[in-house]
């Protein structure tokens, strides 16, 4: 029998910035950061304006308010199935009557919630069940009011990406105001249980029109954890839609949640042993959710940090953290991982290492290296969040059966991720391929900024290379007949300068021969590693033009 794994959920909350941090048996293995930020936020429903649409690329530029125009494709203009769901609608008895009216808390007429203009929107998406690529130039024209909701957040230059395809999730359900569809998640896979949760789903007080989501962590829950939920949800989408009738676009209607709030609601299960957060505020934020939605076993297991020391120093978070944010990570064969993000896939090489000393069995020690590495790679795409197409260049396999196996494995691994990810079998060159959703910037990205110095590419140039391009500067800069014969100083950094006076001096001297001017050398520490001037040594005015 498998031990019992220790998981924690540890909460730093500060005023800049909050993080969450999920740890099994104190290894890391989920980590979140959320900023003060006023850019779009992935689930963030908003009144938008269509600015322009653009055939060539299928898709609709809408203004919600954000510094750049959000991305909305004719795809997801169109109506879908939610994916990771089994989809199904109640169907009706034969000859029974249509049920009455469902009224929410309070008796109120949940139906007649949508009025105005949130009724036009309503409107217009019930009419549109049959749209097509073609009918969307006529049906949504600059200047039309959408109501939309961020896929993914802006990213580099991009604009943040939207669906018409709206859902707010809860604790336990997602609602879908424009879907009539009732669904369960597949990872709920207990046929009884199904059917009881699909029974729970269609006896509640749902408007008309629309439809739920039961949630992986509601399996096991009773009736009344999900009617609150629901209420919770309405109330929600009710006050969207006042927003919606009272305000001009752009508007948001809606924001997800904070890290605090989401934490709770999406990673607080059963499983987990206890969540440190070191907040008052959050602390009690925290309480009032658990006893809300119903949890207050959970609530037991929640702890107030008030020591002096950081939390995410005595839980050795960032002490983890810093590990993962470097390029290469070591195995515990010996071997290693490298990462390497770029603008169009995330690369990741495994590598032996030390991991490359001859044994007798050299095919089982491949086959491990390349399990450990799985095992690692599925850790860092989720703790670095990053996603698009990965390419996964693993150690050679020449036997058949142990690649099938490595795909198996990383199969397993990818279907723990909260992620949604597709991953194909080890092809003809030896690469595995995978997608996996991304809704943001990766934590690299958030974290960091463009170096000025590399200007991103990791690589400066060569004291040689630099060298190279002063002497190739000096003798442009010499035929120049108001510069003949005239003195000359040339700054620079000093490692360029050590690599002038030691291999090349001989050949400064020669060229300051030939031109008949008078060469000098100095160094500048302050100077960018590829950075010189040409100055007149008295004066100190550039004779390059540059200030």
């Amino acid at each position: 029998m498998a031990e019992k794994v220790f998981t924690e959920i540890i909460l730093n909350t500060e005023r800049l910035e909050t993080r969450m941090a999920l740890l099994r048996d104190h290894r890391l293995e989920e980590y979140q950061l959320a900023r003060v930020d006023d850019t779009p936020q992935p689930g963030a429903i908003y009144l938008g304006r269509i600015i322009n649409l653009e055939p060539s690329l299928q898709a609709a530029f809408v203004d919600i308010g954000a510094a750049r125009n959000a991305f909305l494709h004719y795809h997801d203009m169109l109506e879908c199935e939610h994916e990771l769901v089994e989809v199904a609608k109640p169907a009706a008895e034969p000859g029974a009557e249509a049920k009455p009216s469902r009224r929410g808390r309070g008796g109120r007429d949940r139906r007649a919630a949508s009025s105005g203009k949130a009724f036009e929107l309503r409107s217009r998406a019930k009419n549109s069940k049959k749209l097509t690529f073609d009918d969307i130039p006529k049906l949504y024209k600059p200047g039309t009011e959408i109501l939309v909701q961020v896929v993914k957040g802006e990213i580099g230059t991009k604009g943040a990406r939207l669906t018409t395809n709206i859902s707010i999730a809860g604790r336990y359900l997602v609602l879908l105001p424009y879907s009539p569809h009732i669904g369960l998640s597949t990872k709920i896979d207990n046929k009884a249980e199904r059917d009881r949760l699909r029974k729970i789903l269609s006896d509640l007080e749902v408007p008309e029109n629309m439809g739920l989501i039961c949630r992986t962590v509601g399996e096991g829950r009773k009736s009344t954890f999900f009617q609150n939920d629901l209420e919770l949800l309405l109330d929600s989408w009710q006050n969207l839609e006042t927003i919606v009738n009272t305000r001009k676009a752009p508007v948001r209607g809606y924001a997800e949640p904070g890290l605090v709030e989401r934490t709770v609601r999406d990673f607080l299960t059963d499983d987990i042993d206890r969540i440190v957060v070191d907040g008052e505020e959050s602390y009690q934020k925290i309480c009032e959710m658990l006893d809300r939605f119903g949890g207050r076993k959970l609530s037991a297991k929640v702890e107030h940090y008030r020591n002096a020391q950081p939390i995410f120093d005595r839980f050795k978070v960032d002490s983890q953290l810093n590990d993962v944010l470097r390029r290469e990570v070591r195995l515990p064969s010996g071997g290693c991982i490298v990462v390497d993000e770029t603008e169009a896939l995330i690369a990741i090489d495994v590598n032996t290492g030390h991991g490359k000393r001859q044994t007798t069995d050299q095919p089982e020690l491949i086959l491990k290296t390349n399990i450990e590495a799985a095992d690692e790679i599925a850790r860092q795409l989720r703790l670095r969040n990053v996603g698009g197409l990965v390419v996964l260049d693993f150690i050679d396999m020449r036997s058949a059966k142990d690649r099938e196996e490595l795909f198996r494995h990383m199969k397993k691994l990818t279907k723990l991720d909260r992620a949604k990810t597709k991953v194909l079998p080890l092809s003809k060159l030896g690469l595995m391929e995978m997608t996996r959703q991304r809704e943001e910037a990766s934590v690299l990205n958030r974290v960091y900024d463009t170096c000025p110095c590399c200007h991103g590419t990791g690589l400066i140039k060569s004291a040689t290379s630099m060298s190279v391009e002063i002497q190739r500067e000096l003798h442009r800069l010499l035929r120049q007949p108001g510069l003949q014969g005239k003195p000359i100083r040339v700054v620079m950094h000093p490692i360029v300068l050590e690599r002038l006076k030691s291999e090349d001096a001989a050949l400064l001297e020669e060229l300051e021969q030939a031109s008949g001017n008078t060469l000098s050398f100095r160094s500048d520490p302050m100077f960018h590693y590829e950075e010189f001037h040409f100055v007149d040594p008295v004066s100190g005015i550039s004779v390059d033009g540059k200030q």
